[in-house]
């Protein structure tokens, strides 16, 4: 925007949308953590970074591409890893193709442990959010997310 250029404001109606959008976004990962945290012992980010390995192959990823994953600062990554590490969840080692690169690697136990936790946290995603849409809504919100998803990698 050139500096003569007015700005484009929010209508009424956009503005009330984008607030109750901000409130869902502010207030669902808190939701979905304390549940984790009550049943399971694992924190949102936790359980994400886990469920993320278990769908690679070998339950292995970089740890660079798992911090993409996670939306997270490598540094932070590297630190929940190692508290992954002391409850034998994940082990992490040099990647085989590149020693430059750590690989962060799910363990039997890791696994066992979110298919425990993974029942009660997709009970919680159903009855906070599936649940309260109906399948037009979801599709919906499916596409408006890929919009902007795209719009956002566009930038």
């Amino acid at each position: 925007m050139s500096d003569h250029e007015e700005p484009r404001w929010l209508s009424a109606e956009e503005l009330a949308a984008w607030r109750r959008f901000m409130k869902l976004l502010q207030r669902l990962p808190g939701a979905l953590d304390g549940q984790l945290q009550r049943d399971s012992r694992l924190s949102f980010i936790e359980y994400h970074v886990l469920a993320g390995l278990t769908d690679q192959p070998g339950r292995r990823m970089r740890m660079s591409e798992l911090a993409v994953l996670a939306n997270v600062e490598l540094s932070r990554l590297s630190h929940l890893v190692s508290r992954l590490e002391k409850r034998g969840f994940v082990t992490r080692e040099p990647d085989p193709a590149n020693g430059r690169y750590m690989h962060a690697i799910l363990t039997d136990a890791g696994h066992a442990y979110l298919a425990e936790a993974a029942p009660g946290h997709v009970a919680q995603v159903r009855k906070l959010f599936i649940d309260v849409l109906d399948p037009d809504e979801l599709r919906t919100l499916h596409r408006s997310a890929d919009k902007v998803i795209a719009r956002i990698e566009e930038v």
